[in-house]
């Protein structure tokens, strides 16, 4: 896999963009180099988010045992004391989705600008940013996947919230408060609320993206989103290119980062990624995502079905649905 990008031609994908985008190995060109490290500083930080998610064990028996002997200050103490660096972390992660929400600006600035004719010419010659576009992708589907099976994560900002109400009104010197005042509470507090955090971001994001740069046709947007997710299922359904990953991992990243695009896709486009006129193939990349280890693709395949906008229009194709049921 040494070149940057090879491209094939097959006959049998003449409507589909035919090239090999190389998520292994993308090194930035000297054009794509200024937003390429802009990115790279937020990207080198997600890792060590989703660590840090992975091991958030939650304060549930400090604060179980708090609301169980409300008069005992010891415990109550102890399950401040538990709570506050928790929540700390949690406005860790609350202010990284705005840093990686300002990241997927710069891309899309770059993936959608009237450089090239296309978006597949975008994507063929910026692969180092179409490869940071897919990082940001596979670490908002993975931090959400975690998310979604932490209930402590909400059980702790609320209690974190209900106790520092109630210290306000007893006036209380509230440790942690300067932290996390009243307005970025409500922030942080709408952000966990919502199933999928990292998405939304991502949604708004994009959503807000277009609605700023009105000069730029929605359709740069809409068609960098749809291209991409036809490059990833090529590239999955394909023999020739899939024998070029060099691990698991790549294929996984690529089913990932496949979704991801067609939920942006969904929420960006006006009649979504499931209507007749959509420029995504969705029962091609249903299909690829079936034909894995059913265990691998469960919660990609549950992302389809509860985080799009309009899955359950009526305009929805029944043997999608069925195929999603």
């Amino acid at each position: 896999m040494g070149n940057l990008l090879k491209v094939l031609t097959c006959t049998d994908l003449e409507q589909e963009p035919n090239f090999f985008l190389d998520f292994e190995n993308a090194q930035p060109t000297d054009a794509e180099r200024e937003v390429w490290e802009q990115v790279d500083v937020v990207l080198k930080d997600a890792k060590g988010v989703l660590d840090e998610l992975q091991a958030y064990k939650g304060a549930g028996q400090e604060i179980r045992e708090a609301i169980s002997n409300p008069n005992d200050e010891a415990l109550q103490e102890q399950a401040w004391a538990a709570v506050v660096p928790l929540v700390g972390r949690l406005k860790k992660f609350y202010e990284f989705s705005q840093r990686l929400e300002a990241a997927l600006h710069s891309l899309l600035g770059a993936l959608t600008s009237e450089t090239y004719d296309d978006p597949t010419q975008h994507l063929e010659r910026e692969q180092a940013l179409a490869k940071q576009f897919a990082e940001i992708l596979h670490f908002t589907l993975r931090f959400d996947e975690l998310k979604m099976t932490n209930p402590a994560i909400q059980n702790d900002f609320s209690y974190y919230r209900r106790t520092l109400s109630r210290m306000r009104i007893n006036n209380v010197p509230a440790e942690g408060e300067n932290e996390v005042n009243n307005e970025l509470a409500n922030r942080i507090s709408l952000f966990y609320a919502d199933a999928t955090p990292m998405l939304k971001t991502l949604s708004d994001g994009t959503t807000r993206f277009v609605s700023e740069n009105k000069n730029l046709p929605i359709e740069n947007t809409t068609d960098c989103l749809s291209t991409m997710a036809t490059v990833c299922k090529v590239m999955l359904e394909t023999p020739e290119y899939r024998s070029r990953f060099t691990t698991e991992e790549t294929v996984s990243f690529c089913l990932r980062v496949m979704v991801g695009v067609i939920i942006l896709y969904d929420y960006v486009h006006p009649v979504g990624a499931f209507a007749k006129s959509s420029k995504i193939d969705m029962k091609g990349c249903i299909k690829v995502l079936k034909d894995q280890p059913p265990n691998s693709v469960e919660g990609l395949l549950n992302a389809l079905r509860y985080t799009t906008k309009h899955l359950n229009d009526e305009s929805t194709n029944k043997t999608i649905k069925s195929m999603l049921q």
